[in-house]
């Protein structure tokens, strides 16, 4: 199933000789699904599929009885032998789950995986990938946390074995992956190092043998890397210190949705709780073009004038996330779509930048919307569990073996595992809570359905903006359309591209 191209209109089909001027932003768990992508490459520019959790979200639409056939069609094309039918085995529901039954669990993320395991997280990454480039020959992205270490190696080989085109990573620093990226594409074992916390705490590491899943196997393209940063000097550190080639960066405001960089210096809040960011916040555009690699701006950058602006100031173009998720290719689900246009359009859209519901530490913003963990009762209520694990932290028992905590689980566990009961104050299990907002979210032991919390940047009070007269909704072309004004003519509606199925 290799992707084979087809006709667009050319007036809003943007070539991407080398570069793109737009990159669509990786968001959420599967709202940068491989539709959104698919539909965003189709143009010209570039799509992203979010690589967090796909494991997890593969099993569960193959437990909803796989829709149209995607998954199934897709996982003919991996080239592991006998991988494909393993996970069918094991997950696939004919017709899908009935209502209300959970979801069958997967393993939880670990440094020494299963032979299983490992072939799921291959196999997701890949299957995202070959969906994203279906229907047309322009390049597609994947984009991934540094903060969720363990997946990393054998899904950044999932995404290559499809073909993928750039890897893009933030939340954290990581300098390690475009060395890995460089092994990978010569079928070359690789291991990571992970974070483990205390001071003094001996480091671990994961690993991974491509050989052992795919022996003989061709090299492969090595993807671009793009760091996702916030300041001038991280990404000079990137550059000198790194283990491979970056490629470029993308330039992220606090602006912008999901995790946001901390502020620098001494911790401030607003009288609402949020943090205070100032001028020390603001990234050196100067500095980071000095470094003479492609950059792209992102946080609040969907309009043509900020395009311009950006490419005026020395970037290749801008990355936007937000107009993209509330699209109708993105996967959030539909339900929350309409609730926040509605809230847009009413000027009543607003976000919080809470500064402790991420166990990572790092401040999250959180759509306001009702019946979701960002109402303050909804969260206190929900029973705290931990059974998907992504952003759990390492760090040494007492007798030197690795444990694996999280603040956002129960908190007698965490303290048991030495955690300090403080840290757990506020902390949402975004695991779940993401899962559920793509419409996967599992049926506890309780029955209850997990619930869900919508992120998206500050832009999201204006993206009424992208509906047209009298509609409900847009599509990422619309997106596109809007960004590209200056440059293409209006077309008729018979020229706007298929759907996406």
């Amino acid at each position: 199933m290799m992707p084979v191209a087809n006709t667009r209109d050319q007036k809003v089909t943007s070539a991407m000789t080398q570069w793109p001027m737009i990159i669509q932003g990786g968001m959420g768990v599967g709202v940068s699904g491989w539709r959104l992508a698919r539909a965003v490459s189709a143009t010209g520019q570039l799509g992203v599929v979010s690589g967090t959790a796909l494991d997890a979200v593969l099993v569960r639409r193959l437990q909803r009885g796989d829709p149209g056939g995607h998954i199934r069609r897709a996982l003919k094309c991996l080239p592991l032998p006998g991988v494909a039918q393993r996970i069918l085995d094991r997950y696939f529901v004919a017709n899908g789950k009935p209502e209300g039954r959970p979801f069958r669990a997967k393993p939880m993320p670990s440094e020494r995986p299963s032979r299983r395991q490992t072939e799921l997280l291959i196999a997701s990454n890949f299957v995202e990938v070959l969906l994203a480039r279906e229907s047309h020959e322009n390049p597609v992205g994947v984009n991934y946390l540094e903060k969720i270490q363990l997946p990393t190696l054998p899904s950044l080989y999932g995404a290559m074995l499809a073909g993928v085109s750039f890897v893009l990573m933030g939340a954290g620093i990581p300098k390690a992956i475009p060395g890995v990226l460089d092994r990978l594409a010569l079928n070359q074992s690789v291991h990571l190092q992970l974070e483990v916390s205390g001071s003094g705490a001996e480091p671990a590491a994961t690993a991974f043998e491509p050989a052992a899943f795919h022996p003989g196997a061709a090299p492969l393209d090595r993807p671009r890397f793009l760091a996702i940063i916030s300041s001038a000097p991280l990404a000079t550190m990137l550059v000198r210190r790194s283990s491979g080639k970056v490629d470029g960066f993308v330039v992220e405001s606090h602006v912008a949705g999901g995790h946001n960089a901390p502020p620098r210096g001494p911790q401030h809040v607003t009288a609402s709780g949020e943090p205070i960011y100032t001028d020390r916040d603001t990234a050196d555009i100067d500095a980071i073009a000095t470094l003479g690699l492609p950059f792209w701006l992102a946080g609040g950058r969907a309009t043509p004038e900020s395009l311009a602006a950006a490419r005026e100031a020395g970037a290749t173009g801008v990355q936007i996330g937000t107009a993209f998720a509330y699209c109708e290719e993105s996967g959030l689900e539909p339900r929350l779509k309409e609730q926040v246009l509605a809230m847009s359009r009413a000027g009543t859209a607003r976000v919080f930048t809470d500064p402790v519901a991420s166990p990572t530490s790092f401040p999250f913003k959180v759509v306001q919307v009702p019946e979701t963990l960002s109402d303050p009762q909804l969260a206190e209520a929900r029973a705290r569990r931990c059974d998907l694990g992504y952003l759990r932290q390492a760090y040494r028992k007492p007798d030197g073996s690795l444990g694996w905590r999280c603040p956002a689980e129960p908190v007698e566990d965490y303290v048991r595992k030495g955690g300090d009961s403080a840290d757990t104050a506020g902390r949402k299990c975004l695991c779940n809570a993401l899962m559920a907002t793509i419409g996967l979210g599992q049926v506890q032991s309780n029955g209850d359905l997990e619930p869900a919390i919508v992120t998206s940047g500050d832009d999201v009070v204006g993206i009424a903006r992208f509906l047209r007269p009298g509609a409900a909704s847009y599509r990422a072309v619309d997106v596109i359309e809007a960004m590209l004004a200056s440059d293409v003519t209006t077309r008729p509606e018979s020229a706007r591209p298929p759907d996406v199925l």
